[in-house]
């Protein structure tokens, strides 16, 4: 039922951009501002990460992308994928406290990640790119912060340094957003086997009443089978009745 109430209102809103297209003449134009995908994970756990740059210059293009990690969540393991035509260079800066990993004390993290294309491997007009990082374990925070310079051939650089505000508008240059959320103690280990629980309980409920059914079937069955067995051996031996 809520599959269907979903996909009915998708429709609909579908069905609102057509109209809203064909009326107007146009479609709302797509954010196309840096991001970090996915925008959602865990607190205390690892994950893989894409910052996603697409090119917004209709001339340009896209030669060098700055990644600052916030200063209020350290994280104690960063590292990243190679990207054909691009290099990285990783500074670092002193924590303190140090952040644990795996029960060592490391007094240094990533501070940021500076990716630089070489040659012609620019993110040209009309495409994007994705620089890939692992982190983790992820801090304690609600959320984190990615802000981001990129840079153009032409000389531009582009800022995404503004914060969102909570229940405000999307700032004009927002930069990246991680939002962290506290483990469950009751989650299951591994994705997509919590929301099967409540099948898996039916079923398991099913099985049983099934169970207890065939055993009483089967106890009256055999009671029968034994009444009848009695009967038959009784009446082999009384007598006939004479005639």
């Amino acid at each position: 039922m809520i599959r269907h109430r979903r996909t009915a209102a998708a429709a609909a809103a579908l069905a609102l951009g057509a109209v809203a297209t064909a009326v107007l003449g146009f479609a709302a134009p797509a954010s196309a501002h840096v991001s970090v995908n996915p925008q959602e994970a865990t607190q205390g756990g690892y994950g893989r990460f894409a910052f996603r740059v697409p090119n917004e210059s209709d001339t340009a293009s896209t030669t060098k992308v700055e990644v600052v990690l916030p200063e209020n969540a350290p994280v104690g393991s960063v590292s990243t994928m190679p990207v054909p035509g691009w290099t990285v260079a990783v500074e670092k800066r002193k924590v303190d406290p140090p952040v644990e990993v795996h029960g060592s004390q490391l007094t240094e993290v990533v501070a940021k990640l500076t990716w630089t294309a070489t040659g012609n491997a620019g993110v040209k007009p009309g495409e994007f790119q994705e620089f890939p990082v692992s982190m983790g374990p992820l801090p304690q925070v609600d959320t984190m912060v990615f802000k981001t310079l990129q840079t153009y051939s032409d000389g531009n650089v582009q800022r995404w340094i503004e914060a969102p505000t909570p229940g405000g508008e999307e700032p004009e240059s927002p930069a990246p957003v991680l939002t962290l959320t506290a483990a469950s103690p009751s989650a299951a280990p591994t994705g997509g086997a919590a929301p099967a629980q409540a099948d898996d309980d039916d079923d398991a409920e099913g099985v049983g009443l099934a169970t207890g059914l065939g055993i009483a079937g089967l106890v009256a069955g055999a009671g029968g089978l034994l009444l009848g067995g009695l009967a038959f051996a009784r009446s082999r031996r009384e007598p006939a009745p004479k005639a």
